[in-house]
């Protein structure tokens, strides 16, 4: 059977299209987080500070990571509120325990379940609502600060305009396929979110290491418009206040958070379906563009392979080694800019497992969410 020469030319141009749009992102978005430099101040402030944490049945993690927050080197003001919420394990008492050394926690046990009020939002309105201070600094109790100056870092972004901080939550290297397909999504999504913000378009943040405003959470009556919605206490709210004028973000490597990430399939699965379920009330342009993103990683590869088939093979090789070389600069310095440049060698083998992590992530689209958020 002829193929009509139509057939290989659409498809070459169509693989073209695609290659260019995935230029357009990587070269007015992306290319703002890797060349990107924080400005450096000439006054350091330091605000009260708040770091608001939720628990539940998570005394482990609490014992192991909450000194990490404990002993940050911040002179100014600050308390922690740790909320447990339900929890059926010795976290009250892990928590008590820690109080005696500690002054500044403000433990707040909660006893019963919130009616109409799915996954974390009422304990973290909860958190937020108890604070004493106006800079409110999220963070989980599987999380551990990457150094001792994450507080002062974080709240030092803040100046007269800023009203919200986006941070970075990276989990721990260790040795396996899944930790790095895990921290490569992971970085991928800050790549997105971040570049974003810098281009003046910030649409979601999230709870790992995420701060912002008292104020902006009060004005905006909480999560009262998403209380319905298991997620979306990070990426939601932040895709409802967040604008060009008041959000910044922070990438020093001491302003991390680190978290033990999954450690079996299915688990990390379970943990997508439910992050994925909010992506469709983002505000309509950011769900233009994320979708037209991923819809262009989707399709570059099997465009890539009819077209060496249909056309000339060298042509839509050289396209797409265009895009790579452009792929590879711009990851390799996002990359040492938020510590995950042991990723970078497997950049290549990473983007292509990307086509399959939509397919396998494509059920999120109709999957119901969980209602508990741990």
């Amino acid at each position: 059977m002829t193929i009509p020469p139509i057939v290989p030319l659409t498809v070459f141009y169509s693989f073209c299209a695609i290659i260019l749009i995935q230029l357009f992102y990587y070269l007015y978005f992306f290319c703002r987080l890797a060349f990107y430099t924080e400005k450096e101040r000439v006054l350091q402030n330091e605000h009260p500070v708040s770091v608001v944490i939720c628990a539940r049945d998570e005394a482990e993690n609490l014992s192991r990571n909450l000194p990490g927050v404990l002993v940050q080197d911040y002179k100014t003001t600050h308390e922690i509120v740790l909320v447990n919420d339900n929890s059926t394990d010795e976290g009250k008492y892990v928590i008590e325990e820690f109080q005696k050394s500690f002054k500044n926690i403000n433990h707040i046990q909660l006893t019963q379940e919130a009616k109409m009020i799915s996954g974390k939002k009422f304990p973290l309105s909860m958190g937020i609502r108890s604070a004493k201070y106006e800079i409110v600094l999220l963070t989980d109790a599987d999380c551990v600060p990457a150094s001792e100056f994450w507080m002062q870092k974080m709240q030092n972004a803040y100046d007269e305009h800023t009203e919200i901080v986006l941070g970075y939550g990276a989990y721990h290297k260790k040795r396996g396929l899944l930790n790095k397909l895990i921290r490569f999504e992971t970085f991928h999504t800050a790549l997105q979110y971040l570049s974003y913000a810098l281009a003046g378009i910030p649409y979601m943040g999230v709870g790992r290491n995420l701060s912002y405003k008292k104020d902006v959470f009060i004005r905006n009556k909480g999560f009262s418009s998403i209380n319905h919605i298991p997620s979306g206490d990070d990426d939601l709210f932040i895709n409802q206040v967040a604008t060009q004028h008041n959000t910044a973000v922070v990438i020093d490597p001491d302003t991390h958070t680190l978290s033990d990430p999954k450690k079996r399939w299915s688990d990390w699965m379970r943990q997508k379906y439910r992050h994925y379920t909010t992506s469709k009330y983002y505000k309509p342009l950011h769900k233009f563009l994320l979708g037209l993103y991923s819809l262009s990683l989707f399709l570059v590869y099997p465009l890539l392979a009819a077209s060496i088939v249909l056309f000339n093979w060298w042509l839509p090789l050289a396209v797409f080694g265009l895009r790579m070389v452009l792929q590879g600069v711009v990851f390799y310095r996002s990359m040492r800019k938020l510590n995950e440049a042991d990723l970078w060698p497997w950049f290549w083998l990473l983007d292509i497992w990307t086509f399959f992590y939509y397919i396998v992530t494509l059920p999120a689209i109709w999957k119901a969410p969980r209602k508990s958020w741990n």
